[in-house]
């Protein structure tokens, strides 16, 4: 397979796999060879002679899930009679349960499929002797802990468990108390940390000019770029990817929206190259294991900083270097700060490239390939001469002229017009504390929206949700500030009747989302002290009492689930392992 030197984490993990008999808890950044840290030496403690199922691996994507079985199947390709079983969602169940019947030594699994299997009783862990939780820090993110939780009460008390996780939140090292027997840490790289090969980056423009700067990007690098660009939602990755594909740019998306098919498809075509970029939403992008990539691009930041590490860590593995390109508006930018504190990464600012850099370095390019390009003599028979001779006949200034407009197509005069994208930072000063939206005198009027981050909402996501149901310009909302279970926004007068006539009333994730002025702030008035959560009784009539009310029944209802609500386990679910 290639192999010739242990990667850190296999020269670490797998002598204490081996030569011990004590749980491991690992911490390492993807694509640093985990896999092979656990499952070379799973395959040489297993005894393939007996039919029960010996291992169990849970991560938390089907993607991963399928990664591990192609890469356990290959490694024990040498082995006889090994059975590895891949169990995850969006695929048919009763498949599953037909290879479980015939027999596993290792499964591989995500959690919820993994529990629907047991609850049918087509599967058995009472017998394993090893358990592996992969990626532990993304199944805690995507609300899984109850699952895992359930799925290792049903394991020996004797066996053995690994655990490697990118992170080390308390929550992981929960899991390791309650159920992990003095494990052996192994670390490589410190907590939280990035890949040293990854050169970190940013540019800031404005919101408007996003697209237009992830082209440019595009077309500076385009004789390498091979890379995914993550967003926020699906709709924002479907949306930029069939835009870049209009406009000519071998690209395609992944979001939880496609079925299984569609997803092994664009995945399958992203790893032979056939398409060079990838758009994808965090959830998607989760266990995608490709080599060679140059670049990450975040349209947006995650709203997880954690994601960061994860993202960025798609590039740049196994030894290669690689490059991440933050796109930031100027009110992401304190968000940045905080993933450099988190992560312990320095960013360095670059520039958008203007539209003459773009087309320089385009030509330069084509110049090169055609004077690389070795002139192979028998592919000119009398056929292609005959052919040839209408080109033969034009003066060599127009045919040059002529092959170069053809590589330069997409630079049309209004590209090479189009204005510098790159805006100044804000002096330190002058952003605001804890990333409200807000600079210079309030704009429009503040309103309270009963929705929040407990419906999966962010700053983009609650944007986007306006402008589809009111057509309200992402430019006419300002100050949007996203809390638990409700947000506000300031919208221009000329918008109020479509908000309360559009977005009052309508369903977002199955909840109704209601309306109202919060208190009487307008242009220019002070902002609630505090956190403005609405507070029952005051001058408001009955009203105001009511919307308390309602907030405090919300509220108490999701406090009760710690690990991240039912309702979002199961958002994330949909997109990933159900």
């Amino acid at each position: 397979m290639g192999f010739e030197n242990p990667t850190p984490i296999q020269e670490k993990s797998i002598p204490v796999f081996l030569e011990t008999q004590r749980d491991i808890l690992g911490l390492a950044q993807t694509g640093t060879g985990k896999t092979a840290a656990f499952g070379l030496p799973l395959l040489q403690l297993l005894d393939f002679n007996q039919k029960q199922t010996q291992a169990l691996i849970i991560c938390p994507t089907r993607e991963l899930c399928m990664q591990i079985s192609r890469d356990l199947t290959n490694y024990s390709k040498n082995i006889n009679g090994v059975r590895i079983v891949s169990v995850y969602g969006g695929a048919s169940i009763n498949q599953q349960v037909d290879d479980l019947r015939r027999g596993a030594h290792i499964i591989v699994a995500t959690p919820g499929r993994l529990i629907d299997l047991m609850s049918r009783r087509a599967v058995n862990i009472k017998t394993i002797s090893y358990v592996v939780l992969d990626e532990a820090d993304e199944m805690l993110n995507m609300g899984f802990r109850e699952d895992i939780e359930s799925i290792l009460s049903f394991t020996p008390e004797t066996k053995r468990v690994c655990l490697f996780s990118a992170t080390m939140p308390k929550e992981i090292r929960s899991i390791a108390n309650q159920y992990m027997n003095d494990p052996v840490e192994v670390s490589v790289g410190k907590a939280n940390s990035s890949n040293q090969n990854i050169a970190h980056e940013y540019a800031v423009v404005h919101a408007k000019d996003k697209l237009s700067a992830l082209k440019r990007i595009l077309d500076f690098h385009s004789e390498n770029f091979y890379g995914i660009i993550f967003c926020t939602t699906k709709h924002e990755t479907q949306d930029i990817s069939d835009k870049l594909i209009k406009d000519g740019y071998n690209a395609d998306c992944l979001h939880g929206d496609l079925s299984q098919s569609q997803r092994e498809k664009v995945m399958n075509r992203f790893r032979h190259h056939a398409i060079k970029i990838l758009l994808a939403t965090d959830v998607a992008a989760r266990g995608i294991d490709v080599s060679g990539l140059t670049h990450v691009i975040h349209y947006h930041l995650p709203d997880d900083i954690e994601n960061y590490t994860h993202r960025s860590g798609r590039t740049a593995r196994a030894g290669k270097t690689g490059t991440s390109i933050a796109l930031l508006n100027v009110r992401e930018f304190y968000r940045l700060r905080e993933i450099e504190k988190l992560t312990n990464i320095k960013f360095n600012r670059v520039l958008i490239p203007s539209a003459m850099e773009v087309r320089d370095k385009k030509v330069i390019a084509f110049i090169d390939t055609i004077n690389s390009t070795e002139i192979e003599e028998t592919f000119f028979d009398d056929h292609v001469e005959k052919h040839l001779k209408p080109l033969l006949d034009l003066d060599k200034d127009v045919l040059l002229k002529k092959m170069l407009s053809l590589e330069l197509i997409r630079f049309n005069a209004d590209y090479l017009n189009a204005p510098d994208l790159n805006v100044q930072e804000k002096a330190r000063g002058e952003r605001q504390e804890g990333g409200n939206e807000t600079y210079g005198a309030a704009k429009g009027t503040r309103l309270f929206i009963s929705v929040g981050q407990k419906d999966g909402l962010n700053v983009g996501s609650l944007k986007e949700f306006i402008h589809e149901v009111a057509a309200i310009p992402f430019k006419n909302m300002y100050r949007v500030d996203v809390k638990g279970v409700y947000s506000f926004v300031n919208v221009d007068e000329e918008y109020m009747d479509a908000m309360m006539s559009k977005v009052h009333g309508s369903n977002y994730g199955g909840r109704k989302v209601r309306i109202e002025v919060s208190g009487n702030e307008r242009a220019g008035g002070r902002s609630r002290s505090s956190s403005d959560r609405p507070r029952s009784g005051g001058g408001n009539g009955g009203r105001r009492s009511d919307r308390g009310n309602d907030y405090g029944r919300s509220s108490g209802k999701r406090s009760n689930n710690q690990s991240g609500g039912s309702s979002n386990r199961r958002r994330y679910r949909s997109e990933t392992s159900r």
